[in-house]
């Protein structure tokens, strides 16, 4: 058996989403468990050096983890040619600097969403990439998640019939750090527009890879935002002015007809199965969506109600759905796309989830604010 190391160098993995998904649960984890087995003779093992500003964190996670090498010299790490691939989960705003670097020392490139806050931003890092020939990808986890590949079972199936609308509800209460006791469990940026927080931003860019897999292309958008909170506490005790949105309120249209609404907040509190939950609707029958599981109800057990508000409701509205049975053991969603990435660079699979398809979930925030600001629908042109 023949291993083939790869080398990554693991940008900004500082903060909670590069720490846990990235670094613990996708590059470790392939690591532990003896590398990426992609053939009868060929096994490819990740070697990360992480890199960021701060050496006391580097050092502490780089401990924690048992990763050997990591530096606060990016330029340094680029220019080592032994590591061919670079992975960014930076701040946004920082992001196409760090890009634009390693798409010159020729890195095969692969970073968390979105890509940028403009859409001219996000077309210009997937060209640089596409004109200098490096493989490039940006993270869209959800597609993985068990909930969803369940439902993309039963839609294989033809358990809807015609798909006829989509409700997707996300979040939850994030505090604001004034309560005793109750710390943020977000970063401060998340909440000022000119540090490149917002939930537009961040969670439209998710709803675009989604909706446009699973359910149509996105053609037009209808979007509100609000700043519920207007105030709230930073890292460091201070309090802060909250710039950007915490709370959107978006509809779809889709090529094919289906309507799709999500609901996207920092500022509801839970009662729902999971923090993500979408009921699909269709002719012969519906589902209800979480990250792990799924339920659905056919046409044939489907509950005749009747209006009348005044006897107490004779339904149990929670009985007559099934939950869809694991049909395989399912991995860290992060992991899978990871998986995926490094058999593109390795072996030169397909790999559609590129920079480009990023930049559609950017212009699908942007035409969500402009939206928001105009009052109005507005179509989604192609890019």
């Amino acid at each position: 058996m023949k291993t083939r190391r790869i080398g990554i160098i693991m940008n900004g993995v500082t903060g909670r989403m590069g720490t846990n998904q990235h670094l613990i649960r996708s590059i470790k984890a392939i690591r532990d468990q003896g590398g990426l087995k992609v053939g009868d003779d060929l096994v490819i093992m990740p070697d990360p050096i992480l890199t960021g500003r701060n050496h006391d964190k580097l050092a502490a996670l780089a401990a924690r983890t048992g990763v050997t090498r990591f530096t606060t010299d990016v330029d340094a790490a680029l220019a080592n040619a032994d590591d061919e691939i670079f992975f960014d989960a930076s701040g946004t705003l920082q992001r196409a600097g760090f890009i634009e670097k390693a798409v010159m020392a020729k890195k095969a490139i692969y970073c968390e969403k979105p890509t940028a806050v403009e859409t001219a931003d996000a077309l210009r890092l997937a060209k640089l990439c596409e004109d200098a020939g490096v493989k490039n990808g940006v993270v869209q986890d959800k597609l993985w998640l068990s909930g969803i590949r369940k439902f993309k079972l039963l839609k294989d199936q033809g358990f809807f019939g015609r798909i006829l609308s989509v409700r997707g509800e996300f979040g939850y209460w994030v505090f604001t750090g004034m309560d005793a006791d109750q710390p943020a469990q977000r970063p401060s940026w998340n909440y000022r527009k000119e540090d490149g927080g917002g939930i537009i931003v961040d969670m439209l860019c998710h709803w675009r890879y989604v909706i446009d897999n699973l359910f149509g292309k996105v053609k037009a958008v209808s979007c509100m935002g609000a700043t519920h909170i207007p105030q709230r506490v930073d890292e460091r005790g201070k309090k802060y002015e909250c710039t950007s949105d915490d709370a959107c309120y978006a509809t779809f249209e889709c090529e094919g007809g289906v309507i799709c609404q999500f609901n996207s907040s920092w500022t509801v509190r839970v009662r729902r199965d999971d923090l993500l939950t979408m009921q699909v609707d269709g002719t012969h029958g519906s589902a209800i969506v979480g990250l792990r599981d799924c339920w659905g109800q056919s046409a044939g057990i489907t509950p005749r109600p009747i209006w009348n508000p005044d006897i107490q409701q004779p339904i149990n509205f929670f009985e007559g759905w099934q939950k869809v049975p694991d049909a395989t053991t399912y991995d860290n969603a992060f992991k899978i796309q990871w998986e995926d990435f490094l058999r593109h660079v390795v072996l030169d699979t397909p790999f559609p989830w590129t920079l480009r398809e990023g930049a559609k979930g950017v212009q699908l925030a942007e035409l969500g604010l402009q939206s928001w600001a105009q009052r109005k629908w507005l179509p989604v042109g192609e890019l």
